[in-house]
């Protein structure tokens, strides 16, 4: 494995990086050779000691073309506590105890990134990493990502997501460079419009 390691770090140059089927041992045909996003269970409390050693490890090992980002989501959240007027905000995890990692995963960077201290496993099937969708990866607020849906202006749709998760609407508008859609939904009898992303809708 070591030399699987050092294998990798010469391919990270300038250059993109020659991935073989030598590198891939543990995985099938199906395990993407792009950069993809994977989820990375972490112990509790150590998401940013997990990205800070392994952005470390990149950056010494030249390895930026391997590993391009790593990353966990957060949200600002404004508190008011009691006894203090004035409001407090401050980030907070969305997803505590994991981190996102984009990258190309072969044999040696899974090491890499599985034996980073405080990672306690690879989110997927059994010992195989699964990637993220394009629309989970948009839908966790991990990146944005333009999507493409096969949809058209009349057709109907499901709505996936938020208060009206499971209501059926009809499309008005589709704008693709705002990846936003413009639906009309009868709600208590009466058409009502609504504007979603495309990740909060289904084609039926």
């Amino acid at each position: 494995m070591a030399d699987e390691v050092k294998n990798t770090m010469n391919t990270a140059g300038d250059e993109a990086p020659v991935i073989t089927s030598e590198d891939r041992t543990h995985y099938d045909d199906e395990t993407p050779i792009e950069p993809r996003w994977y989820v990375v269970h972490t112990y509790s409390g150590y998401e940013n000691k997990v990205k800070e050693d392994l952005e470390k490890t990149i950056e010494n090992r030249g390895l930026q073309n391997l590993i391009l980002e790593v990353k966990y989501p957060t949200e600002t959240v404004t508190e008011t506590r009691e006894g203090n007027k004035k409001p407090k905000s401050y980030q907070r995890k969305v997803y505590p105890g994991y981190v996102m990692v984009k990258m190309i995963m072969t044999d040696s960077t899974w090491y890499i990134v599985r034996n980073t201290r405080g990672v306690t496993s690879f989110v997927g099937s059994g010992n195989k990493p699964i990637p993220l969708t394009d629309e989970e990866v948009t839908a966790m607020g991990v990146e944005r990502i333009s999507l493409k849906i096969d949809i058209e202006v009349g057709e109907n749709v499901r709505i996936v997501s938020g208060p009206f998760a499971n209501f059926i609407g009809t499309v008005d508008a589709i704008d693709a460079e705002t990846q936003k859609i413009k639906l009309k939904v009868s709600l208590f009898g009466k058409e009502t419009p609504m504007e979603l992303d495309f990740v909060d809708i289904q084609k039926l």
